[in-house]
């Protein structure tokens, strides 16, 4: 049996960008058939990262399957994206990492994550780490927490 691969943390900075590492890697996995059941460019995480960048997903994703490497890809990102300061990024980037639901719909979304991770690894959800954002979702469901 071959063990799940996982693109890296949202935590994991790029540039100084919160996810921008992960999109990367969720773009050369999935196109590698090494994942499938993850939400791809136009959710989630995602997309909240492509608008701040102001990017052309598909474009961006083109540049990653022709093999460019993560410093190439950072010059496209400010080439081709919205020009945005040291601080915008650190500020969009904290953001993004602390962000949690924030309607009785998306609490209940997220409990059904907890819910599944819980399954996952046979134990009741009271037993998991304290979690409250979706980053730490991610981060259960991957092990890393």
């Amino acid at each position: 049996m071959t063990q799940q691969r996982y693109p890296r943390s949202p935590k994991a900075l790029l540039g100084g960008i919160a996810h921008l590492g992960r999109f990367i890697d969720k773009i050369r996995l999935r196109h590698a058939g090494q994942i499938q059941d993850y939400n791809y460019i136009t959710v989630g995480f995602d997309k909240y990262l492509v608008d701040f960048l102001g990017i052309d997903p598909k474009a961006f994703e083109q540049k990653v399957l022709a093999g460019a490497t993560e410093d190439e890809l950072l010059a496209w990102v400010k080439a081709n994206g919205k020009p945005h300061s040291h601080e915008e990024i650190a500020q969009w980037s904290q953001g993004l990492l602390a962000s949690g639901p924030k309607d009785d719909m998306t609490r209940q979304r997220y409990q059904g994550r907890l819910e599944e991770v819980a399954k996952k690894r046979g134990v009741p959800v009271s037993s998991l780490p304290p979690a409250s954002t979706w980053t730490d979702a991610i981060e259960l469901d991957e092990g890393r927490l």
